[in-house]
């Protein structure tokens, strides 16, 4: 029987496994472990990547998140619209800068459904933050044109979509500043934890760097109350040999995608693709009404499937007091799991798959 784990974290690749360990040690040759020339270079590569002005490292997706709100002066009072639908940092972040979160529903796609965001506008609403879950780009022309109509800050949430593009427009670049994590189970992935956030602002800039080096401007004056969230510069090394691959990351996962696609269509809701659209395939989540049963057929098979992310945000105990609206939610969660697709599924690994979930249909 073949095994297909959900998520190979083992740097199994001689070559880059060189590289990796090649990085370390210029960094430990030259000792600046601490905002170091690599994270510098790396913050200027992304920005070129995504196709903004400005990147700030920072130690999480999670610190990104933070730190773009307190940039933005989202606080207390505030309320701030997201999908019920994304790892409980996204909420977090909003909670832990004293505003208060609003969840919306989802569409189909599982992305933030813009028809369910206007009811949810009152006075005290100050952003709307779109998750671009598993890869895929919200529908941001809705959503920027609900912002501006409003007045309302439009922060990305990126961390599942890095290079994900919508009709020529990349992942966080739609709004105010997109925030990204880096972490190991990313497509983008450090060994560890990182993030990144991105503007076009210039004084948006300065104020995130002065915040994730505890609200200090030339590491002296504290201007702002803050944390410490810079990324560090053995993180920033091993990122760089990384997103010289990323492509290459990019286009297994897409190769195993589009087999889904084409052998599983047929016996569940594979996800819709989109003319004009890139999606980056974080996580590759089927639909179907016998989930319960088909994670356990796949598990027995030696399978690994996950179900992300329940509960929902709202349905958290600690966010039992937050408005929301997310029947659509509700009744999809109940249906989705996420198929191995990352780039060290094999050609075999995946054809077992298919044959496992076919098996279990009777087909």
């Amino acid at each position: 029987m073949i095994t297909v784990p959900f998520l190979d974290l083992r740097v199994t690749d001689d070559e880059e496994r060189a590289e990796l360990i090649a990085a370390v040690e210029a960094v430990l040759r030259h000792g600046r472990i601490m905002l170091g020339p690599e994270v510098a270079e790396i913050e200027r590569r992304v920005a070129d990547y995504i196709g903004l002005k400005y990147a700030a490292g920072v130690g999480s997706g999670t610190d990104a998140l933070l730190l773009a709100f307190r940039a933005l002066g989202i606080g207390p009072g505030d309320e701030v619209i997201t999908t019920p639908l994304s790892f409980i940092a996204t909420a977090n972040a909003i909670r832990l800068n004293g505003a208060m979160p609003v969840f919306a529903d989802i569409d189909d796609d599982l992305q933030l459904d813009p028809a369910t965001i206007e009811s949810l506008i009152t006075p005290k609403t100050r952003a709307i933050v779109p998750v671009h879950w598993s890869g895929k780009v919200c529908r941001m022309e809705e959503i920027m044109a609900i912002a501006d109509l409003r007045g309302l800050l439009v922060v990305e949430d990126c961390s599942q979509a890095f290079g994900a593009s919508r009709h020529g427009h990349k992942a966080g670049t739609w709004g105010k500043v997109g925030c990204y994590s880096m972490n190991s189970m990313k497509a983008f992935a450090s060994l560890g934890e990182a993030g990144m956030i991105l503007t076009d602002d210039p004084e948006l800039r300065a104020k995130i760097e002065a915040l994730r080096y505890n609200g200090l401007i030339n590491r002296e004056f504290c201007h702002y109350v803050s944390h410490n969230g810079r990324l560090d510069t053995v993180q920033a090394a091993m990122m760089l040999k990384r997103l010289d691959r990323y492509e290459r990351v990019l286009a297994a996962r897409e190769e195993t995608a589009r087999f889904y696609d084409a052998h599983l269509s047929d016996v569940v809701r594979v996800p819709r693709r989109e003319a004009g659209c890139r999606d980056v395939a974080y996580t590759y989540q089927i639909q179907t009404d016998r989930r319960d049963e088909l994670q356990s057929h796949l598990t027995a098979q030696g399978i690994e499937t996950k179900v992300q992310h329940n509960p929902l945000m709202p349905h958290q105990p600690a966010y039992q007091d937050c408005r929301s609206a997310c029947p659509n939610a509700d009744r999809l969660i109940k249906r989705t799991l996420c198929l191995p697709v990352s780039e060290k599924v094999t050609s075999a690994q995946r054809e077992a798959v298919v044959a496992a979930l076919r098996g279990f249909f009777g087909r």
